[in-house]
């Protein structure tokens, strides 16, 4: 719990006392400096509260870390800080303990040094400890501030030789300042209190001399009261108190509760002088006798402490406190006592008697002279508001006698002159100092000088006083030494000595002393002979190269004293003669001016190029150069260019180096083209071609285009060539595609094949069919005019040889590449035995009514042309009766009017050789019916009792018969009461199991269009039709549509490819049992063996290269077995209605 705050009337600030702990009191790593704050009743435990307002800013980028040196060792103490964001240098201080400040202590064993480094923008902060002693181990701090920035770091020295010599640890309470003495600077701590001790457990050894006994800190602070814990501090040399008393609270103690107060006084109060304070106690009871005591004395009540009593508080009240009451106080109830400490706060200083203004000359002696209030009161010194220093090598000295303070200056000098002031914690005093020069004379002054180029010059002169340092100046410009120049002050003596002079040393000396007007002048005149310097222009052989039409400007530096005549010459010809600055207004002029002669040419011509002689004449010699100026100009234009071969989409070029490369090896050419009708030319290359050849590619076919050439040097590139002779690409076909053997006989070969994929822009004028036979070298070609279909013959061939045979694509660019077939072919007819394809319609009874014609196709396959007969009922047709024509590939059997007589069974054979293939047609041919005898019962609407005649005409295909049968006898209606016997029938049977009809057929197709597969199938009751390919079944495919409809099954395949090829299968179901009929699909590719699709020529013509017959006979059995399923369905319903 924090203590209450003290009621007091004055405002009061806080009372700050700090120590530093010694080194083995807390951890030497990273320990930062800390404040106990006894004002306002602050106690010790309430320290380790967090301060509420942090730092605004860290500064340091790298801190001093703590280190160990051996007595008699150098040690040093680094502190970085980043100055990126700094407008001017930090501020820095270094600080022994809490309040020594180090500044002022620099000597031969600390120095403190500053630099910065202007690449990486980095302060760095130095403190050198040298031949380190025994007594300058303890906390040492830096402090870095920058307007309203603020950074610190504390760190550790230890001295290892310490332990050798005392064990006692040394306090040290302030440094001494010894002037004029060997060891000013030094840390010294002769005053200091010594005493022996130990901490935290750890004995140190005392000096076997020394009798002093060891003294226990740890015990003696926790016995002691608050109030004497800044005493014991200062008694044992404990520099961190803030830090020890951290410790002492973490050492768990036992707290007795106190009976006789409920509340005590706080550990500690503050105070200003002449203010009033109250010391308040809340007693548990309020009877017990209580009594105040300073310093151990009793305190009576008088007006200067008055007692006072509220309830069980008991009050006690300081007035007009001064110096005397800063004590420690304590209140005694019964056996108890509780005490605090009063710290009083003194009044600041106050300046008695300001410093005087001083007015002196150089080298006197200054002492400015100042009085203030009070005795050992701290003063700073100022000189135009900075701190004066007053280190061991400041030129400014302090001293105190009493309440006087002085500031000594030994040897003024001009920088002294300033405005000083003095300050104290209640008032500043100022003061204007004044320190001037001394009359300057003159003993020798300096003599006018007249010296060779490269010779030495010493100037010197003689002044009083001979203190005065100087400057001298060439041309008003200050002179620096360096390693050429030295400059001399002995005394009253001042040298400029130059080791070897040039041009630039020439001119108006002058040595001016430092604080007066006057100055000492003199001038050296210098004389050299004239030089060209051409090296220093770094031509390469002195030759100037220079591009046509450019402006031409050589600068020649040049030198001399006096200046020299200049003569331009080309050859031995004199072109200008130069003495000063000269123009002459033409094309080509020069002009000379201090250090440098220069010739214009405005538009350098290639005639420009020659030689150039410089001469240059003065008094001390002559001398001459030669330049060498090459003019060079871009190429001239190349020739036409040649364009020999064109191709598709290229062409091939060739050209000639133009005459003359314009003084510049050609480096490369350009190329551009353009469409003869356009005007706009394009670049084709954009890295130079070094060749004299080039294939333009990428132009469009069949458009013309021109080419030409630019030459390119170094200077730039030259003016077009003429263009080329126009020329227009031209590509010849791809290949043909799709070769193959059509048909082979004992003296002849078909091939046939599809145009190219790509014709171009020329078009396709026709094929060559070329063949060689196997083993030969030698090509034959087969037809000497081109042909234009894609199916060739060739003719003339030796039955058994074997051939090969390409055929290639002719344009008005060339021939393509050929297309070859893969194998040889065998000149010999191959037999192919003979096979009737009857169609689907005509493997039933063809039936036809009389008088209609007959026309019927039957196909058939077979090589050679098969022979073909025809017998009826196993003799010859009568050919005045049936026509029958015969094709390589078909026979026709034609009927113009049919009769009942040609009704029967018609046998067709088809013989290759030994094989034979026979078929037969049942034709029949209908008339309208005629009457036979039969029996009819009809029993419906009559009425009984009538007497009822009846007739009867027949029906067929052909219709109702011409006439009737009528009944020669009537019948008559029996009345009720007779019986009738009615016959009984019985229902026919109308189940029947699945049975296809019409079977599949194996199929064809092209690829991309639509096919369909179909059959007809006859069952009851309705069977379940299943379609599969290559036995799986076909199920919720998109590419596949299946139809019933009256029996006929259909699947339609849409677009076909190769992959849908295979054994297809039609499988009818229901209760009497299962049926299924199978055929093959073969499916054609449709693109060629690029891939693109064929044109619509093609497709048409693949079309017709199928028999006409195969597709008139897939029709017509369509047809029929459509015909033959209605009809079907037509009985079946009539059947179902009677």
């Amino acid at each position: 719990m924090p203590c209450p705050t003290p009621q007091t009337e004055d405002a009061s600030s806080v009372k700050k006392l700090s120590v530093d702990l010694p080194n083995d009191s807390v951890p030497a790593m990273g320990r930062k400096d800390s404040v106990w704050s006894l004002g306002e009743g602050q106690a010790p435990e309430d320290l380790d509260k967090p301060i509420d307002n942090p730092p605004l800013s860290i500064l340091l980028i790298e801190k001093p870390q703590s280190g160990s040196v051996t007595v008699g060792g150098d040690i040093t103490f680094v502190a970085k800080v980043e100055a990126k964001d700094l407008l001017r240098k930090p501020t820095i201080k270094w600080f022994k303990g809490k309040w020594m400040d180090l500044a002022s202590k620099t000597g031969k064993h600390l120095q403190l040094k500053e630099t910065f480094d202007r690449i990486t923008k980095v302060h760095t902060f130095e403190m050198h400890i040298i031949k380190a002693k025994d007594n300058y181990a303890g906390n040492y701090r830096c402090e870095v501030t920058y307007k309203d920035k603020f950074d610190s770091c504390s760190f550790d020295l230890e001295v290892k030789g310490l332990l050798n010599q005392q064990s006692a640890l040394k306090f040290h309470l302030h440094m001494k300042y010894s002037e004029g003495q060997e060891d000013a600077g030094e840390l010294d701590f002769s005053d200091s209190l010594l005493t022996s001790f130990t901490i935290s457990g750890t004995a140190r050894e005392p000096k076997q001399q020394d009798d002093t006994p060891e003294v226990d800190v740890w015990e003696i602070l926790k016995n002691a009261r608050p109030d004497e814990y800044e005493k014991i501090a200062f008694m044992y040399g404990i520099t961190d108190l803030r830090g020890l008393l951290r410790r002492m609270k973490k050492i768990p103690k036992e707290e007795k509760k106190s009976e006789a107060f409920a509340k005590k006084l706080d550990p500690a109060y503050q105070v200003d002088k002449g203010g009033k304070i109250r010391l308040v106690v809340d007693l548990a009871d309020p009877t017990v006798e209580l009594k105040w005591y300073k310093n151990g004395q009793e305190i009576r009540p008088t007006p200067k402490f008055i007692f006072e009593h509220k309830g069980t508080q008991r009050i006690m009240v300081i007035n007009n406190c001064n110096s005397n009451d800063d004590a420690a106080y304590s209140v005694a109830a019964g056996d108890e006592k509780c005490t605090t400490e009063l710290f009083v706060k003194e009044l600041p200083v106050k300046i008695v008697k300001g410093i005087e203004p001083v007015k002196t000359t150089v080298n006197e002696r200054i002492e400015l002279e100042c009085e203030v209030s009070e005795e050992g009161a701290q003063v700073k010194w100022m000189k135009n508001g900075v701190e004066v220093p007053t280190g061991v090598r400041s030129r400014y000295r302090v001293k105190c006698e009493g309440t006087k303070h002085f500031l000594v200056i030994d040897d003024a000098s001009r920088e002294d002159t300033g405005t000083y002031s003095i300050m104290a914690t209640g008032g500043t005093s100022e003061a204007h100092v004044q320190v001037d020069l001394k009359p300057l004379k003159i003993y020798q002054d300096l003599q006018d000088m007249t010296v060779l180029l490269g010779q030495p010059i010493k100037l010197h002169c003689e002044i009083y006083p001979g203190n005065v340092p100087g400057r001298w100046y060439r041309n008003g410009q200050l002179i620096q030494p360096n390693d050429r120049i030295n400059i001399i002050h002995r005394n009253k003596i001042h040298r400029l000595e130059i080791e070897t002079c040039s041009l630039h040393d020439a001119g108006d000396y002058t040595f001016v002393p430092e604080g007066y007007s006057q100055s000492l002048s003199a001038k050296i005149h210098i004389i050299d002979p004239p030089r060209v310097h051409l090296d220093s222009l770094n031509f390469p052989d002195n030759t100037v190269t220079v591009v046509a039409g450019n402006k031409l400007r050589l600068e020649i530096p040049i030198s001399g004293e006096p200046a020299p005549r200049v003569v331009w010459m080309k050859g031995e010809r004199v072109m200008f003669l130069l003495q000063v600055i000269l123009e002459s207004g033409h094309r080509v002029r020069a002009e000379t001016y201090g250090d440098q002669t220069s010739m214009t040419i405005e538009i350098t011509e290639r005639e420009d190029s020659g030689n150039y002689k410089i001469v240059l004449q003065n008094e001390a010699g002559e001398a001459t150069a030669s330049i060498k100026i090459k003019v060079v100009d871009i190429p001239d234009p190349p020739e036409a260019p040649l364009v020999p071969v064109v191709g598709g989409d290229w062409c091939s070029m060739t050209w000639e180096p133009p005459k003359y490369d314009g003084g510049s090896p050609i480096l490369g050419y350009f190329i551009e083209r353009k469409k003869k009708q356009s005007s706009r030319w394009m670049r084709l290359n954009f890295d130079l071609i070094k060749e004299t050849s080039f294939e333009p590619k990428k132009m469009i076919e069949g458009v013309p285009y021109e080419v030409r050439i630019f030459a390119v040097n170094a200077i730039g590139v030259s003016k077009p060539s003429e263009p080329s002779k126009a020329f227009t690409p031209l590509a010849v076909t791809s290949e043909p595609t799709m070769l193959v053997v059509d048909d082979v006989t004992d003296t002849t070969v078909t091939v046939k094949w599809r145009p190219p994929e790509t014709i171009g822009a020329a078009g396709l004028d026709g094929y060559l069919v070329e063949y060689c036979i196997e083993g030969s070298e030698s090509t034959s070609l087969s037809n000497k005019e081109l042909t234009e279909k894609t199916k060739y013959t060739i003719t003339g061939l030796s039955p058994g040889c074997k051939i090969l045979v390409r055929v290639k694509a002719i344009n008005a660019a060339g021939a393509s590449a050929p297309r070859t077939l893969q194998h040889s072919i065998l000149v010999k007819e191959v037999i192919e035995p003979p096979k009737i394809r009857v169609p689907r319609h005509l493997k039933q009874t063809y039936t036809r009514r009389v008088g209609e014609a007959v026309n019927l196709v039957v196909p058939f396959m077979g090589k050679p042309r098969p022979k073909v007969t025809w017998l009826k009922e196993g003799k010859p047709i009568e050919p005045s009766h049936v026509s029958i024509r015969n094709t390589d590939c078909d026979s026709i059997i034609f009927i113009r009017k049919a009769e009942r007589s040609h009704s029967g069974k018609y046998e067709m054979t088809v013989q290759v050789e030994n094989h034979v293939d026979t078929a037969i047609i049942d034709i029949q041919i209908v008339g309208e019916p005629t009457w036979t005898s039969s029996v009819l019962h009809y029993s419906k609407e009559l009425v009984v009792g009538n007497e009822y005649f009846f007739r009867i005409f027949s029906e067929n295909m052909c219709g109702l018969s011409e006439a009737a049968t009528q009944t020669k006898k009537s019948a008559l209606i029996v009345k009720e009461g007779l019986q009738v016997k009615i016959p009984e029938y019985n229902d026919h049977d109308f189940k029947e199991a699945p049975k296809f009809t019409q079977p599949l057929i194996n199929t064809f197709a092209v690829a991309g269009y639509n096919t369909t597969l179909n059959c007809s199938v006859r069952a009851n009751p309705r069977p379940k039709v299943i379609w599969m390919k290559n036995k799986i079944v076909i199920v919720d495919d998109p590419r596949y549509r299946m139809f019933s409809n009256q029996g006929v099954c259909t699947l339609e395949i849409r677009k076909p490819s190769p992959y849908d090829g295979g054994l297809y299968t039609c499988k009818a179901i229901n209760d009497l049992g299962e049926a299924q009929v199978d055929c093959k699909l073969e499916v054609k590719g449709q693109c060629g063996a690029g891939g693109s699709p064929l044109r619509s020529s093609l497709v048409s013509q693949s079309l017709l290269e199928l028999p006409c017959c195969l597709l008139l006979i897939s029709l017509l059995k369509c047809l029929k077995t459509v015909n033959h399923l209605q009809s079907q369905t037509q009985v079946i319903n009539d059947q179902n209605k009677n």
